[in-house]
């Protein structure tokens, strides 16, 4: 569908039409009109016709400060927090020198990519002189199973 609103768009203009002209003809914008034109000019039908390569911004976090900023949230908060919060991540990064600066939107990003939620508490990782929800035994937890219903006499029974 582009590339006809393109060929459509390069007809008009080879038959004198004006750029706004043709915009309105093809249903687009002027500028996309005029970018077109240009690449016709710089390059022929083809380059004209065809995608140019798209910019990709840069990584703001690498691998190694990601896992440093992941290995950061799963541990304890700092002394006197009680959790992690997106803005505590972000000014913790920049003091333990993860990295130089950073948004919290970058901090939420990240976390949500790598689906880590470390307000949660069953998301972190705490040593063993934190207290943990434990059974008497050491063990886990097991499911939960509905109490038995009492039985029914009398007229409510049917």
């Amino acid at each position: 569908m582009l590339v006809a609103r393109r060929i459509q768009a390069l007809r008009l203009l080879d038959k004198g039409w004006t750029i706004t002209q043709a915009a309105e003809a093809t249903g687009t914008y002027r500028r996309e009109v005029r970018r077109v034109a240009n690449r016709f000019l710089e390059g022929g039908v083809e380059h004209a016709l065809s995608e140019e390569p798209r910019r990709r911004r840069s990584k703001l976090l690498d691998s190694a400060q990601t896992a440093a900023l992941i290995a950061m949230v799963c541990g304890p908060p700092p002394e006197g927090r009680a959790r992690w919060t997106i803005a505590l991540i972000a000014d913790e990064a920049a003091r333990r020198k993860v990295v130089r600066s950073v948004s919290q939107e970058t901090i939420r990003r990240t976390l949500a990519d790598q689906d880590i939620k470390p307000w949660r508490e069953k998301n972190v990782v705490r040593s063993e002189d934190r207290h943990a929800v434990r059974r008497a035994d050491e063990g886990r937890a097991g499911a939960i199973r509905p109490a038995p219903r009492p039985e029914r006499t009398g007229r409510s029974a049917r």
